[in-house]
C-alpha cells in the first residue's frame, strides 16, 4: 500500500471512530431507524394483514410483507446520515478539519461507513422483530448472502445519496426532511401490495421505480418466489444510484 493510500484509510478509520462514538452518545436517531419499520409491520400484520393478505395470491401476509418494511428500515437509515453530515457543515467543524492534516475524502467516507454499520445493525433488529412475529424464510445460507449483499448496496447507494443531501442543506431539519420520500416509496412499490392490484397509472409507476426490483428480488431469495429480471434491474439501480451519490457528494464538498 503507498503511502498516500495508507494516509487516506488511516484518517478515513478516525473519522468513522468519530462517527461511531457520536452515535453511542446519541442513539436517537439509530433508536428511531429501527422504531419506526417495526412499529408499521406491526400495524400492517395486525392491523390490516387479513385485509391485505387476501390480495396476495395466497401465503402468509407476513411473509410477504418482510421484505419491504426490511428495504424500508434500510432507506430510514439515509435520514442519520443526512442529519451528520449537515450538522457538521453547519456547526463549523469541517472549517477546523480543512486547516488540518487530514486526507479530504476520510470526512464523507467515515460518515457513510459509519451509518452503513449502524444501518446494518439495525436492519438486524428489524429483522429479528420480523421473525418473532412470524416470518419464516425458506432461504438456504447461500441465498441469505446475496440478499445481504444486496442490502448492503442498497444502504451504500442511498447513503451516498443522503451524504450529498446533508451537504447542500441548510439546516439540520431540512437535512432530516429532504430523504423522507425514499423511505416512503417502497410503498408505491410492491412492499405492501402487488402492483397489479393499483391503478394503472400507479402500477406503471410502482413496476418501474428502483425500489420494486429490489423488493422482489429480496422476496425471491428470501421467499423462493421468481425473480426474473429484477436482480438485474435491482443492480443497475444500486450501481447507478451509488456513482451519482458518490460523485455528486464529493463535487459539492469540495466545491464547498
Amino acid at each position: 500500500m503507498s503511502a498516500s493510500m495508507s494516509y487516506v484509510v488511516s484518517d478515513s478509520l478516525t473519522m468513522l471512530r468519530r462517527n461511531l462514538k457520536h452515535a453511542l452518545r446519541y442513539p436517537a436517531m439509530t433508536f428511531s431507524v429501527v422504531l419506526m419499520p417495526v412499529m408499521i409491520l406491526l400495524l400492517f400484520n395486525y392491523a390490516y394483514g387479513d385485509a391485505l393478505g387476501a390480495g396476495i395470491g395466497g401465503g402468509s401476509y407476513i411473509d410477504y410483507v418482510t421484505p419491504g418494511i426490511v428495504l424500508m428500515a434500510a432507506t430510514a437509515g439515509s435520514v442519520a446520515t443526512a442529519v451528520g453530515v449537515c450538522v457538521d457543515m453547519t456547526e463549523g467543524i469541517v472549517n477546523r478539519f480543512r486547516t488540518m492534516a487530514i486526507s479530504r475524502s476520510a470526512f464523507l467516507t467515515g460518515h457513510v461507513v459509519g451509518s452503513l454499520i449502524q444501518t446494518v445493525i439495525a436492519l438486524t433488529l428489524v429483522i429479528g422483530a420480523a421473525f418473532a412475529m412470524g416470518f419464516r424464510s425458506s432461504a438456504g445460507p447461500v441465498e441469505w448472502l446475496a440478499a445481504i449483499g444486496l442490502l448492503v448496496f442498497v444502504i451504500l447507494a442511498l447513503t451516498w445519496i443522503s451524504a450529498g443531501i446533508g451537504l447542500v442543506s441548510k439546516t439540520p431539519e431540512s437535512a432530516s426532511n429532504t430523504p423522507l420520500p425514499l423511505t416512503f416509496l417502497p410503498f408505491i412499490g410492491s412492499a405492501i401490495v402487488p402492483p397489479d392490484s393499483m391503478p394503472t397509472a400507479l402500477r406503471w409507476f410502482a413496476e418501474y421505480q428502483p425500489f420494486t426490483p429490489i423488493i422482489e428480488t429480496l422476496r425471491g431469495l428470501l421467499m423462493g418466489t421468481e425473480i426474473g429480471n429484477s436482480a438485474w434491474s435491482a443492480l443497475a439501480w444500486c450501481t447507478g444510484l451509488t456513482l451519482v451519490g458518490f460523485f455528486w457528494s464529493r463535487s459539492v464538498f469540495y466545491r464547498r
